[in-house]
């Protein structure tokens, strides 16, 4: 078979028993193992069909087993385990994916147990200057976890008791949970899992937090399968009962992966609006300061005030404002820096990619060796909470790149006020979101990092093309179903625009509580945001009912009834609206709009005009007072405002109906020109035009146009195009 075959078979497979669907598992499985000649593995899948068999006829034949539900659990969990050998076995010679090269090259190294393993690290990490001995083991024991099948009972009691020692550094432990993780990806393994958990239990903040992570992301992972497994139940049961912020916790990580949504959207932004913006602003300040200046007076170190006042006025101070809120809420602002700063020799091992910042790490310590300037900024990096670990590598690595003088003024910066301010605003961090939800963000930038910028990304599934709705889960619901999380997760993903994620919330929280108006205000502007508008006015209109005093809430459901071709309903709630504030311009111009599309015209009349008295400076009615007036016969009028939109801004539409008031004022010429002025604005497209003016004949022919006439003056604009060489 073709590595994709292999894939395909193997699709086939997991799809059938997610579906609880066996006895075709059974046949794509024999498919698959006879089209690789991997003979050996009939022998169990016949175990499994002759299980099964019996399990079926017992239960045909109407004997009711109180064990039957867990032997057919444990024949799913079988088959599941079977596939993943037999894929292990088909990619392990051939597939060029990560996992089986580097699996293929560890297997040729010598082999080493745990055991030895933990041996060297405690070995290590109790003596001075045996860095690289440690880092050594430390990377040796990452691959073999990273890069093993199935862990073994004895394998798994000597992980476990690495993960449990805390006389060793931190960064063992959270090692471990990375590899145990990224091992999971390629296969449910239960003794991984249930070492996940022991991670998620550890008196080590860093390695607590960092498996719990995992641990939620593998759950995500085999959502649909993880219910056969009832030992993970009773694990995550026990997790929650013995840790009282469980719940507090999960809802961190759903919402610092939903922030995490966010990093490209940042990214565009810095890159296509706020550098660009202060490109141009450079240029102003270049413009306010003449530099010639400064070779008469002496230099002053106060700033210029005009380059603040243009720095907080305009929408380049908006967007550094928006900024800085996202960097306060814990947005990863600064993937974009660091993006293209991934390329040190560092980086070509996997396993750095998830470790700790370790300030005495040798490939940090060759450059400085005993500087003590460079220690110090070691140090500052190590505190500085608003960078991930995986960047604070880069910045260091960077800055090593640099000329000597440079790397000194760096060297001092960091070791003086920028030291201070790190350990500052690492306090007002802690105290504002905590340190479990520091430790929560570095982590998920750093996996975000691996995934969108290891050079074999390709080959793992990025977790963050996911949905990662933790809060959906059945295994977790019972841990996270509280109306504070989800009250609190509903607003998040509705704030950050995630209308859909938000609604099926906001639907099970209305349920709950069906007498609140605000969940159904909610519900109805996410289907609103998401086009459903007939079941947002639904929403809106129960919400209503329940309280009847909201303006913003008459405004949607007069809004939903226009858009739905409904203009007396939204009429009745915009006259709602007007009785609440009649001095809003807005709702003044929607009753007008209201009466237009009831072809009231005089009534729209009426109200468009009161807009033009009052809106001395906007003159939004100009339009629909122009069109009003043509439509009940006014063409003198109607051309007068035709006339003032052109001298303002004008679309293409608003020479189109220039053109017909003109004709209707048998000024045929002058609605000629007109009209080629319209195809202008369209870039010279006559096709979208005549669609357009094909849509206005029938107030043409109310307008006393003749119908003959129509395409007479529709050939003589085609000839004037093509004499001006349009």
């Amino acid at each position: 078979m073709t590595l994709q075959e292999i894939n395909k078979a193997y699709d086939r497979i997991i799809g059938s028993l997610d579906n609880k669907e066996l006895k075709n598992a059974f046949v794509f499985l024999h498919g698959m193992i006879s089209g690789l000649q991997e003979f050996s593995f009939l022998d169990k899948l016949n175990e499994l069909q002759e299980t099964y068999s019996y399990m079926l006829r017992y239960r045909m034949e109407g004997f009711k087993d109180p064990m039957q539900e867990h032997i057919y659990h444990g024949l799913l969990a079988s088959t599941y385990k079977l596939a993943d050998r037999v894929r292990h076995k088909g990619l392990a010679i051939e597939s060029p994916l990560t996992f089986y090269s580097r699996q293929r090259s560890f297997r040729l190294a010598p082999p080493v147990s745990y055991r030895e393993l933990y041996e060297m690290l405690k070995g290590s990490s109790e003596v001075v200057g045996q860095e690289t001995i440690y880092e050594a083991a430390l990377a040796r024991l990452y691959q073999k976890i990273w890069l093993s099948d199935f862990l073994k009972t004895e394998e798994k009691a000597d992980i476990r008791a690495i993960l449990s020692d805390l006389s060793l550094p931190s960064s063992v432990g959270c090692q471990v949970v990375s590899a145990l993780f990224l091992g999971l990806q390629m296969s449910f393994d239960p003794e991984k899992m249930d070492l996940l958990f022991d991670a998620s239990e550890s008196a080590d903040e860093e390695v607590r937090v960092r498996g719990l992570i995992t641990l939620l992301l593998t759950l995500y992972t085999y959502r649909k399968r993880i219910e056969i497994y009832p030992e993970v139940g009773n694990r995550l049961a026990a997790l929650a009962e013995g840790n009282p912020g469980f719940t507090s916790a999960i809802r961190t990580i759903t919402l610092r992966f939903i922030l995490a949504r966010e990093t490209e959207k940042i990214t565009r932004k810095l890159q296509e609006e706020i550098i660009p913006e202060m490109i141009k602003l450079s240029s102003k300040v270049g413009n306010k300061i003449n530099l010639k200046d400064f070779t008469s007076e002496p230099m002053n170190e106060e700033m210029n005030p005009e380059w603040e006042e243009l720095m907080n006025d305009g929408e380049l101070g908006e967007k550094m404002r928006e900024f800085g809120e996202l960097q306060q809420e814990g947005a990863d602002v600064m993937h974009s820096t660091f993006v293209h700063l991934k390329n040190f020799p560092f980086f070509r091992e996997l396993n750095n990619w998830f470790l700790p910042f370790m300030p005495e790490h040798s490939s940090l310590q060759s450059f400085i060796g005993n500087e003590q300037k460079g220690h110090a900024m070691l140090d500052t990096l190590a505190m500085a909470s608003f960078m991930c670990n995986s960047d604070k590598y880069s910045l260091y690595f960077s800055m090593m790149q640099l000329p000597d003088p440079q790397r000194q003024m760096m060297f001092e910066q960091f070791g003086g006020q920028a030291s201070e301010m790190i350990q500052q605003d690492k306090e007002e961090i802690i105290t504002n979101r905590g340190k479990i939800e520091i430790v929560t963000g570095q982590y998920i930038q750093d996996l975000y990092r691996f995934y969108k910028l290891y050079p074999g990304r390709r080959d793992f599934d990025d977790i963050f093309t996911w949905t990662l709705d933790f809060h959906n889960l059945p295994i977790l619901q019972p841990y996270i179903s509280d109306g504070e999380s989800l009250t609190a997760i509903a607003e998040y993903y509705l704030r950050k625009g995630y209308y859909a994620d938000a609604l099926v919330i906001y639907k099970r929280l209305t349920e709950r509580d069906p007498e609140s108006s605000i969940l159904f205000q909610k519900t109805g502007y996410c289907l609103q945001m998401m086009g459903q508008l007939s079941e947002a006015l639904e929403a809106y209109l129960r919400a209503d009912l329940l309280h009847t005093g909201s303006k913003w809430l008459i405004r949607r459901i007069a809004g939903c009834y226009r858009s739905l071709k409904q203009p007396e309903k939204a009429l009745s709630y915009f006259q709602r609206c007007e009785a609440l504030t009649p001095d809003d311009l807005s709702v003044q111009m929607s009753i007008g709009h209201c009466y237009l599309e009831m072809r009231q015209y005089d009534e729209a009349l009426k109200y468009y005009f009161k807009v033009d008295y009052l809106d001395t400076k906007g003159h939004k009615a100009w339009r629909p007072i122009a069109w009003c007036s043509f439509l009940t016969g006014r063409y003198d009028q109607a051309l007068n405002y035709y006339k003032k939109i052109m001298d303002a801004q004008p679309i293409m539409q608003d020479w189109l109906n220039a053109g017909h008031t003109e004709w209707a004022l048998q000024h045929v010429k002058n609605a000629l020109v007109y009209y080629k002025n319209a195809i202008g604005m369209e870039g010279g497209d006559y096709h979208k035009f005549h669609e357009q003016f094909q849509q206005d004949i029938p107030d043409l022919l109310i307008a006393g146009i003749e119908e003959k006439e129509i395409p007479l003056m529709l050939d003589q604009l085609r000839y004037m195009l093509e004499e001006s060489g349009s």
